[in-house]
C-alpha cells in the first residue's frame, strides 16, 4: 500500500493530523501533491463550496464567523480555508488561523486553514481550490472558503464555489458603478455588512438594482442582505439565503452544471499553465529571445513583432510542428 492510500484512509477516517498532512503536501506542490490531488479527486464533489468575497475590511471573517455558529447549531462539520495577503518578508499567512473566527476554536467539527495569497490577484487562488478538496475528502459537509480581500471582486472564484457570497460596506456605495460587471458576474449573495452605518440603505438599495439585471439572465434572484454583526442583525436572514440558493442548485440538475463548468475552467488553467512553463523551458526559445529583446529595446521591431517571431521560431523547431508532418 503506498504512501498516498495511507494517508487518504487516514483521512476518510477523520484523523485531522492527516488532513493537515495532506494540506502541507499539496502546500509544497510538485508531483507528490499532484499524485495526491489524483488519489483525492473521486473522493470530491460531496461537501458545499461557500466563498465569501468582497473587498478587504468588510468584515468577512467575522461574518463566517457567524455562520459557523448556525451551521454548527444544525450538526453539520465544516472546514475553512481563508487566504490571507502574503507577507513581505516570510511569503506567510499574516492573519494566521483568523483569530476573528472564535466558534471555530476548540470545536473539532471545525477546521481552518490559512494560506498565503502568494501574489494571487484573484483573491483565491487555485491552491485555496485544492485545499478545499482536501476538506471535500476528509467528509467535511460545508466549505467555506474566504478570499483575501481585493479592489475589485474577482471573477475566478465563481469557478470555486456553489454558493457565492459578496460582501461590501456602505462605504463601498461610491465603488458600485464600477464594480457593477464584477458583481453581475460571480454574486449568488450580495451582503450590505456593517449596515448599522450611514448609506446601508441607499448601497442596497442600489445593488438590488444590479441583481433585478442579472435575475432575467439565470432565473436566480439574487438576494441582498444586510447585517451587522456587532448588533447581531441580518445573520438570519444570511442563513435563509445561502439555504436558498442551495435548493435553487440541487434542482434540474443545476448544481452539476455548475461543477462540471468549474471542472472545465480549473482543467483549462491547469493546462496553460503547463504550457507556459514548458514554453519557457524550450532552449530554443530561451537562445533567440535575448538577441530579439535587444531588436525591442533599440527600436528595430516592435513587442507584437518580437512575439510573433519567437512563437514562429518555437513551432519551426517542434518535432511535431507541420514540417514534421510532411
Amino acid at each position: 500500500m503506498g504512501s498516498d492510500d495511507v494517508l487518504l484512509q487516514r483521512l476518510e477516517a477523520g484523523e485531522t493530523l492527516a488532513a493537515s498532512r495532506a494540506m502541507s503536501v499539496i502546500e509544497r506542490g510538485g508531483p507528490e501533491a499532484e499524485s495526491l490531488l489524483e488519489a483525492l479527486h473521486p473522493k470530491t464533489g460531496r461537501a458545499w463550496r461557500i466563498a465569501f468575497t468582497g473587498p478587504g475590511g468588510a468584515g468577512k471573517s467575522s461574518l463566517i464567523d457567524r455562520v459557523i455558529a448556525r451551521e454548527r447549531a444544525h450538526g453539520r462539520t465544516i472546514g475553512v480555508v481563508a487566504e490571507d495577503p502574503s507577507s513581505p518578508f516570510s511569503g506567510g499567512a499574516i492573519l494566521g488561523d483568523r483569530v476573528r473566527m472564535s466558534h471555530a476554536q476548540g470545536d473539532a467539527g471545525v477546521f481552518v486553514r490559512s494560506l498565503a495569497s502568494r501574489g494571487s490577484e484573484t483573491g483565491l487562488s487555485a491552491l485555496a481550490g485544492e485545499l478545499a478538496d482536501v476538506m471535500d475528502a476528509f467528509g467535511r459537509d460545508l466549505v467555506v472558503l474566504e478570499s483575501m480581500g481585493v479592489g475589485q471582486v474577482e471573477t475566478r472564484v465563481r469557478y470555486m464555489a456553489d454558493t457565492v457570497v459578496v460582501v461590501l460596506t456602505p462605504e463601498a456605495g461610491d465603488d458600485v458603478q464600477t464594480m457593477k460587471s464584477g458583481l453581475l458576474e460571480v454574486a449568488d449573495i450580495l451582503v450590505v455588512n456593517k449596515c448599522d452605518r450611514p448609506g446601508a440603505e441607499a448601497l442596497a438599495a442600489d445593488l438590488k438594482s444590479v441583481a433585478a439585471l442579472r435575475e432575467r439572465s439565470r432565473g436566480w434572484a439574487t438576494p441582498v442582505v444586510q447585517t451587522s454583526v456587532t448588533e447581531d442583525r441580518g445573520i438570519d436572514a444570511l442563513e435563509a439565503a445561502l439555504e436558498s440558493h442551495r435548493a435553487f442548485l440541487q434542482q434540474d440538475g443545476r448544481r452539476e452544471a455548475r461543477r462540471r463548468e468549474a471542472l472545465r475552467e480549473r482543467v483549462r488553467l491547469l493546462v496553460e499553465e503547463r504550457v507556459r512553463a514548458d514554453l519557457w523551458r524550450d532552449p530554443t526559445l530561451a537562445a533567440r529571445f535575448d538577441a530579439i529583446l535587444e531588436a525591442v529595446v533599440g527600436g528595430r521591431t516592435s513587442p507584437h513583432r518580437a512575439a510573433r517571431d519567437l512563437a514562429a521560431a518555437r513551432e519551426a523547431a517542434a518535432p511535431n510542428s507541420s514540417h514534421h508532418r510532411r
